[in-house]
């Protein structure tokens, strides 16, 4: 194998298992993610150093993990860790004793996961600071990384990561999954951290590209991850279905130039029926789990009217405008309202449509929203009122 093989394979393994090495050795430590990621990060470094001429060990994961154990260690007896933090590490070490050979199954992976999604989206955070420490420690993406997904300068990104472990660790806030009130609360921020990541893929707010698949296939690995670790909440399943639902049409989003083309235009063969599929059970899940009814799971219902039309002309615009309806009822926004008139105007006529839109123009929210205009003029055109529409 050579050394750029190596190297792409340790990057792969690092994308997949960096979080859940986190997550363990945070919980050995006390909770102190910032330190965890960096004793993973050491490990990281002596893979690299050493897997190109040795080869990959049969379980990588293990092999990192007993790595950075010692790199804490290492640490200890240099005297450069807090002194409460040897009983916590030695009782780990203890508890792995002779499992170097990369065969440690650590039962709790699972629960240490979910602790550390739950940190990493902390109402504590801003929100730019809750993507950026998601998509570092639960994607595995570098900083360089994030900076090129949101276009803005790495020392800031660097520094939004950074302050949030300072907070994080300021606050003591516990390494652990919240309950009751306070899951409902901490679990709306990591879902909507969740789908901020996935929506700047999906449509990017800033640059040239019109999309950045890469961004939607993070966010869809760690709704996958967290579906996975909490299997009887509706919203959990019902966010990773519109994202599926969504992430369907992506290679049919644009031309062969890049070009963005309209649904009604988008050859529906291109749509990955895969995608869907998994969409349309995850939502029938959450429907089953009793969360049919939330904002999550109406926007995915939406979508998956838009999946089963095999043809534009197919789409049951009667049913995505009743439940723009709904949904505008849970979360009164302008913004809904005209997605519903779009609906009402393919299910009713532009007539009405229009109506619906006119209705809207006052809305302080809409002042500088471009679609707005752009929903109006095409309404107008059908009516062929053409002077109004240009």
């Amino acid at each position: 194998m050579s050394a750029a093989e190596a190297h792409a394979r340790i990057e792969a393994i690092w994308r997949i298992e960096s979080a859940r090495l986190i997550a363990g050795l945070a919980r050995r430590l006390g909770g102190d993610v910032g330190l965890a990621e960096e004793l993973v990060q050491d490990a990281l470094l002596a893979a690299l150093e050493h897997w190109p001429r040795e080869g990959i060990p049969a379980n990588p994961a293990a092999w990192l993990t007993v790595t950075a154990k010692n790199r804490a260690l290492d640490r200890l007896r240099q005297g450069s860790l807090r002194q409460q933090k040897l009983e916590e590490l030695a009782y780990s070490l203890q508890a792995t004793a002779g499992s170097d050979d990369g065969h440690e199954v650590d039962e709790a992976m699972g629960d240490d996961l979910l602790r550390l999604i739950f940190i990493a989206c902390h109402p504590v955070l801003p929100t730019e600071a809750r993507v950026a420490l998601s998509l570092r420690l639960l994607a595995g993406l570098s900083t360089a990384e994030i900076a090129r997904a949101y276009l803005v300068p790495e020392p800031t990104v660097a520094q939004r990561i950074v302050r949030a472990k300072r907070t994080l660790a300021e606050r003591e806030i516990a390494f652990e999954v919240p309950k009751g009130e306070a899951l409902r609360e901490r679990l709306a921020a990591v879902l909507e951290a969740i789908y901020l990541i996935f929506n700047e893929g999906y449509a990017a707010s800033s640059g040239e590209d019109w999309m950045r698949p890469a961004l939607c296939e993070e966010a869809l690995r760690l709704g996958r991850s967290l579906a996975g670790l909490m299997p009887r909440e509706a919203e959990v399943h019902a966010l990773l279905a519109l994202m599926e639902l969504q992430a369907s049409r992506l290679h049919a989003r644009t031309d062969a130039e890049g070009e963005p083309v309209l649904l009604a235009e988008q050859d529906r063969g291109r749509w990955d029926r895969l995608l869907i599929r998994r969409g349309l059970e995850g939502l029938a899940r959450a429907q089953r789990l009793g969360g049919g009814d939330t904002p999550y799971a109406l926007q995915a219902a939406i979508a998956a009217c838009h999946a089963r039309a095999a043809r534009f002309a197919d789409t049951d615009w009667s049913s995505i405008a009743a439940l723009y309806g709904r949904l505008a009822a849970l979360q009164p926004s302008p913004v809904i309202e005209l997605n519903r008139a779009v609906a009402l105007g393919m299910a009713q006529g532009p007539a009405v449509g229009l109506a619906h839109a006119d209705a809207l123009r006052d809305a302080p929210r809409l002042a500088r929203y471009h679609l707005l205009p752009a929903v109006r003029g095409e309404f107008l055109q059908r009516l062929g009122r053409l002077a109004e529409a240009r």
